[in-house]
Protein backbone atom coordinates (compact mmCIF):
# COMPACT_ATOMS: atom_id res chain seq x y z
CA UNK A 1 0.00 0.00 0.00
CA UNK A 2 1.34 3.15 -0.67
CA UNK A 3 2.15 5.19 2.35
CA UNK A 4 2.05 8.81 2.86
CA UNK A 5 4.54 10.77 4.46
CA UNK A 6 2.28 13.34 6.06
CA UNK A 7 1.13 11.82 9.01
CA UNK A 8 0.27 12.66 13.26
CA UNK A 9 -0.10 10.75 16.36
CA UNK A 10 -0.33 11.52 19.85
CA UNK A 11 -0.07 9.09 23.07
CA UNK A 12 0.22 9.47 26.91
CA UNK A 13 1.12 6.78 29.76
CA UNK A 14 2.07 6.64 33.15
CA UNK A 15 3.20 4.57 35.68
CA UNK A 16 3.64 4.45 39.42
CA UNK A 17 6.37 6.98 39.38
CA UNK A 18 5.97 8.69 36.25
CA UNK A 19 3.55 10.50 33.25
CA UNK A 20 3.97 11.03 29.93
CA UNK A 21 3.36 12.19 26.70
CA UNK A 22 4.38 11.41 23.29
CA UNK A 23 3.99 13.31 19.95
CA UNK A 24 4.79 12.15 16.28
CA UNK A 25 4.41 14.00 13.25
CA UNK A 26 5.65 13.85 9.71
CA UNK A 27 5.86 15.66 6.37
CA UNK A 28 7.69 15.56 3.26
CA UNK A 29 11.05 15.50 2.71
CA UNK A 30 13.97 14.19 0.25
CA UNK A 31 14.98 11.78 2.80
CA UNK A 32 14.47 10.60 6.20
CA UNK A 33 15.32 13.33 8.66
CA UNK A 34 14.58 12.05 11.97
CA UNK A 35 14.12 15.12 14.89
CA UNK A 36 13.93 13.73 18.70
CA UNK A 37 12.71 15.72 21.46
CA UNK A 38 13.32 13.68 24.54
CA UNK A 39 14.91 13.93 27.89
CA UNK A 40 18.43 13.30 27.89
CA UNK A 41 18.13 11.82 31.85
CA UNK A 42 16.87 8.44 30.85
CA UNK A 43 19.63 6.28 29.47
CA UNK A 44 19.61 4.51 26.72
CA UNK A 45 16.25 6.01 25.24
CA UNK A 46 17.59 7.94 22.33
CA UNK A 47 19.22 4.89 20.55
CA UNK A 48 15.66 2.90 21.33
CA UNK A 49 13.37 5.62 20.21
CA UNK A 50 15.54 5.92 16.68
CA UNK A 51 16.24 2.49 16.00
CA UNK A 52 11.87 2.02 16.64
CA UNK A 53 11.10 4.78 14.11
CA UNK A 54 14.04 4.09 10.99
CA UNK A 55 12.66 0.66 11.29
CA UNK A 56 9.12 1.52 10.08
CA UNK A 57 9.50 5.02 8.26
CA UNK A 58 11.76 4.90 5.15
CA UNK A 59 11.57 8.72 4.01
CA UNK A 60 9.70 12.30 5.96
CA UNK A 61 10.88 15.17 7.87
CA UNK A 62 9.32 12.89 11.42
CA UNK A 63 9.98 15.08 14.57
CA UNK A 64 9.30 13.21 17.70
CA UNK A 65 8.69 14.99 21.33
CA UNK A 66 8.46 13.11 24.79
CA UNK A 67 7.22 14.68 27.60
CA UNK A 68 7.68 13.39 31.35
CA UNK A 69 6.43 14.32 34.40
CA UNK A 70 7.04 12.72 38.14
CA UNK A 71 3.83 11.78 39.39
CA UNK A 72 2.81 12.53 43.98
CA UNK A 73 3.88 9.53 45.05
CA UNK A 74 3.03 10.74 48.91
CA UNK A 75 6.24 10.58 50.31
CA UNK A 76 7.32 14.66 49.26
CA UNK A 77 8.24 16.91 51.73
CA UNK A 78 11.54 17.77 54.16
CA UNK A 79 13.75 15.10 55.02
CA UNK A 80 15.64 15.81 58.12
CA UNK A 81 18.73 13.81 58.65
CA UNK A 82 18.93 12.23 62.07
CA UNK A 83 22.52 12.11 62.48
CA UNK A 84 23.40 15.92 61.03
CA UNK A 85 20.29 16.92 63.61
CA UNK A 86 22.16 15.42 66.86
CA UNK A 87 25.65 16.55 65.70
CA UNK A 88 24.08 20.06 65.46
CA UNK A 89 22.36 20.30 68.62
CA UNK A 90 26.02 19.05 69.98
CA UNK A 91 27.68 21.89 68.78
CA UNK A 92 25.07 24.57 69.86
CA UNK A 93 25.14 22.85 73.35
CA UNK A 94 28.89 23.15 73.13
CA UNK A 95 28.88 26.69 72.00
CA UNK A 96 26.06 28.01 74.78
CA UNK A 97 28.44 26.16 77.37
CA UNK A 98 31.51 28.42 76.44
CA UNK A 99 29.79 31.34 76.03
CA UNK A 100 28.26 31.27 79.48
CA UNK A 101 31.77 30.25 80.70
CA UNK A 102 33.17 33.67 79.67
CA UNK A 103 30.31 35.56 80.86
CA UNK A 104 28.42 35.98 77.96
CA UNK A 105 24.85 35.86 76.90
CA UNK A 106 23.31 33.97 73.51
CA UNK A 107 20.21 34.41 71.53
CA UNK A 108 18.46 31.31 72.12
CA UNK A 109 18.75 29.40 68.83
CA UNK A 110 15.34 29.08 66.93
CA UNK A 111 14.05 25.64 65.00
CA UNK A 112 13.62 27.85 62.00
CA UNK A 113 17.41 28.46 62.13
CA UNK A 114 18.37 25.00 62.57
CA UNK A 115 16.52 24.30 59.55
CA UNK A 116 18.09 26.24 57.71
CA UNK A 117 21.50 24.63 58.40
CA UNK A 118 22.81 23.35 54.93
CA UNK A 119 22.38 20.22 55.03
CA UNK A 120 20.15 19.43 57.89
CA UNK A 121 17.22 19.23 55.66
CA UNK A 122 16.49 18.42 52.11
CA UNK A 123 13.46 18.66 49.91
CA UNK A 124 14.64 16.69 47.02
CA UNK A 125 13.56 13.57 46.02
CA UNK A 126 15.96 10.34 45.38
CA UNK A 127 17.52 9.94 41.90
CA UNK A 128 14.64 7.99 39.94
CA UNK A 129 15.28 4.43 39.12
CA UNK A 130 15.21 4.89 35.12
CA UNK A 131 15.55 1.32 33.83
CA UNK A 132 11.38 0.49 34.63
CA UNK A 133 10.74 4.01 32.92
CA UNK A 134 12.41 3.05 29.73
CA UNK A 135 11.08 -0.48 29.78
CA UNK A 136 7.61 1.20 29.43
CA UNK A 137 8.24 4.05 27.07
CA UNK A 138 9.86 1.15 24.82
CA UNK A 139 6.31 -0.54 25.39
CA UNK A 140 4.10 2.51 24.80
CA UNK A 141 6.58 3.05 21.59
CA UNK A 142 5.02 0.19 19.80
CA UNK A 143 1.23 1.66 19.59
CA UNK A 144 2.54 4.75 19.39
CA UNK A 145 4.13 3.98 16.03
CA UNK A 146 1.42 1.55 15.04
CA UNK A 147 -1.04 5.00 14.87
CA UNK A 148 1.17 7.15 13.05
CA UNK A 149 1.57 4.52 9.91
CA UNK A 150 -2.14 3.77 10.40
CA UNK A 151 -2.52 7.84 9.28
CA UNK A 152 0.28 7.14 6.88
CA UNK A 153 -1.04 4.59 5.21
CA UNK A 154 -4.75 6.10 5.61
CA UNK A 155 -3.17 9.50 3.87
CA UNK A 156 -1.52 7.19 0.66
CA UNK A 157 -4.78 4.94 -0.40
CA UNK A 158 -6.66 8.61 -0.89
CA UNK A 159 -3.13 9.60 -2.00
CA UNK A 160 -3.13 6.75 -4.58
CA UNK A 161 -6.82 8.04 -5.45
CA UNK A 162 -5.27 11.19 -6.83
CA UNK A 163 -2.70 9.52 -8.39
CA UNK A 164 -4.18 7.44 -10.55
CA UNK A 165 -6.83 10.02 -11.50
CA UNK A 166 -3.77 11.96 -13.02
CA UNK A 167 -2.44 8.99 -14.27
CA UNK A 168 -6.15 8.48 -16.13
CA UNK A 169 -5.86 11.81 -17.36
CA UNK A 170 -2.30 11.71 -19.02
CA UNK A 171 -3.13 8.51 -20.69
CA UNK A 172 -6.45 9.93 -22.08
CA UNK A 173 -5.05 13.19 -23.13
CA UNK A 174 -1.57 10.98 -24.87
CA UNK A 175 -4.35 8.91 -26.59
CA UNK A 176 -5.95 12.40 -27.82
CA UNK A 177 -2.01 13.98 -28.66
CA UNK A 178 -1.91 10.77 -31.07
CA UNK A 179 -5.47 11.30 -32.81
CA UNK A 180 -4.33 15.03 -33.73
CA UNK A 181 -0.91 14.01 -34.68
CA UNK A 182 -2.33 11.20 -37.18
CA UNK A 183 -5.05 13.97 -38.23
CA UNK A 184 -2.29 16.66 -38.81
CA UNK A 185 -0.33 14.12 -41.12
CA UNK A 186 -1.77 14.64 -44.14
CA UNK A 187 -1.47 18.64 -43.58
CA UNK A 188 2.58 18.02 -42.77
CA UNK A 189 2.59 16.36 -45.98
CA UNK A 190 0.88 18.96 -47.96
CA UNK A 191 2.70 22.49 -46.32
CA UNK A 192 5.83 20.01 -47.18
CA UNK A 193 4.98 19.57 -50.91
CA UNK A 194 4.05 22.87 -51.59
CA UNK A 195 7.35 24.28 -49.51
CA UNK A 196 9.12 22.33 -52.17
CA UNK A 197 7.22 23.62 -55.26
CA UNK A 198 8.18 27.49 -54.09
CA UNK A 199 11.46 26.48 -53.28
CA UNK A 200 12.03 24.87 -56.53
CA UNK A 201 9.86 27.98 -58.07
CA UNK A 202 12.50 30.90 -57.04
CA UNK A 203 15.61 29.28 -55.88
CA UNK A 204 17.18 28.90 -59.48
CA UNK A 205 19.46 25.60 -59.42
CA UNK A 206 18.58 24.29 -56.78
CA UNK A 207 19.38 20.79 -56.07
CA UNK A 208 15.70 19.20 -56.24
CA UNK A 209 17.22 15.70 -54.43
CA UNK A 210 19.07 18.57 -51.84
CA UNK A 211 15.68 20.41 -50.99
CA UNK A 212 13.54 16.96 -50.61
CA UNK A 213 16.33 15.63 -48.24
CA UNK A 214 16.04 19.00 -46.01
CA UNK A 215 12.15 18.76 -46.28
CA UNK A 216 12.38 14.71 -45.09
CA UNK A 217 14.80 15.63 -42.50
CA UNK A 218 12.15 18.45 -41.59
CA UNK A 219 9.26 15.80 -41.20
CA UNK A 220 11.23 13.67 -39.18
CA UNK A 221 11.75 16.16 -36.58
CA UNK A 222 7.86 17.25 -36.80
CA UNK A 223 6.98 13.34 -35.75
CA UNK A 224 5.78 12.78 -32.41
CA UNK A 225 5.74 9.14 -32.68
CA UNK A 226 8.31 8.95 -30.19
CA UNK A 227 7.32 11.21 -27.84
CA UNK A 228 4.24 9.58 -27.58
CA UNK A 229 5.53 6.10 -27.39
CA UNK A 230 7.55 7.31 -24.32
CA UNK A 231 4.63 8.85 -22.47
CA UNK A 232 2.64 5.56 -22.86
CA UNK A 233 5.73 3.59 -21.33
CA UNK A 234 5.53 5.82 -18.09
CA UNK A 235 2.00 5.70 -17.90
CA UNK A 236 2.56 2.12 -17.44
CA UNK A 237 5.29 2.12 -15.42
CA UNK A 238 4.20 4.98 -12.97
CA UNK A 239 1.00 2.40 -12.65
CA UNK A 240 3.45 -0.44 -11.70
CA UNK A 241 5.08 1.35 -9.07
CA UNK A 242 1.75 2.62 -7.83
CA UNK A 243 0.56 -1.25 -7.26
CA UNK A 244 4.26 -2.51 -5.83
CA UNK A 245 3.28 -1.48 -2.03
CA UNK A 246 6.65 -0.59 -1.47
CA UNK A 247 8.55 3.35 -0.61
CA UNK A 248 8.38 4.49 -4.26
CA UNK A 249 8.45 8.54 -3.77
CA UNK A 250 12.07 8.77 -5.18
CA UNK A 251 11.19 6.70 -8.08
CA UNK A 252 7.85 8.73 -9.09
CA UNK A 253 9.66 11.75 -8.70
CA UNK A 254 12.31 10.66 -10.96
CA UNK A 255 9.10 9.69 -13.63
CA UNK A 256 7.45 12.91 -13.61
CA UNK A 257 10.69 14.58 -14.93
CA UNK A 258 10.36 12.04 -17.69
CA UNK A 259 6.82 12.79 -18.30
CA UNK A 260 7.33 16.45 -18.00
CA UNK A 261 10.46 16.32 -20.71
CA UNK A 262 8.30 14.53 -23.23
CA UNK A 263 5.33 16.86 -22.90
CA UNK A 264 7.60 19.48 -23.57
CA UNK A 265 9.31 18.22 -26.87
CA UNK A 266 6.05 17.19 -27.80
CA UNK A 267 4.87 20.87 -27.94
CA UNK A 268 7.73 21.99 -29.18
CA UNK A 269 7.16 19.72 -32.54
CA UNK A 270 3.42 20.23 -32.41
CA UNK A 271 3.17 22.51 -35.52
CA UNK A 272 -0.70 23.10 -35.30
CA UNK A 273 -2.79 24.37 -32.73
CA UNK A 274 -4.76 21.40 -31.98
CA UNK A 275 -1.47 19.33 -30.62
CA UNK A 276 -0.12 22.70 -29.00
CA UNK A 277 -3.02 22.87 -26.63
CA UNK A 278 -3.10 18.97 -26.00
CA UNK A 279 0.53 19.19 -24.85
CA UNK A 280 -0.56 21.89 -22.73
CA UNK A 281 -3.28 19.94 -20.81
CA UNK A 282 -0.88 17.22 -20.56
CA UNK A 283 2.21 19.47 -18.99
CA UNK A 284 -1.23 20.90 -16.49
CA UNK A 285 -1.82 17.38 -15.70
CA UNK A 286 1.58 16.11 -15.31
CA UNK A 287 2.56 19.15 -12.49
CA UNK A 288 -0.21 18.33 -10.48
CA UNK A 289 0.38 14.75 -10.18
CA UNK A 290 4.19 15.72 -9.53
CA UNK A 291 2.80 18.14 -6.55
CA UNK A 292 0.92 15.05 -5.28
CA UNK A 293 3.86 12.65 -5.65
CA UNK A 294 5.87 15.08 -3.55
CA UNK A 295 4.23 13.71 -0.57
CA UNK A 296 4.37 9.90 -1.15
CA UNK A 297 7.29 7.93 0.50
Amino acid sequence: MLQSMTAFAARSGQTETHAWTWELRGVNSKGLDLRLRLPDWVPGLEPVVRAAVQSRVARGSVTLGLRISARDSGHGGLQIDPVTLRSVLAMLGRVEAEAAAQGLSLAPSSAVEILALRGLADSAAPEPETAPLLAALSADLTPLLDEFMAMRASEGAALATVLCDHLATISTLTSRAAEVAEARRDQIGETLRASLARVMETAAGADPDRVAQELALIAVKADVTEELDRLRAHVAAAETLLASGEPVGRRLDFLMQEFNREANTLCSKAQSVGLTRVGLDLKAAIDQMREQVQNVE
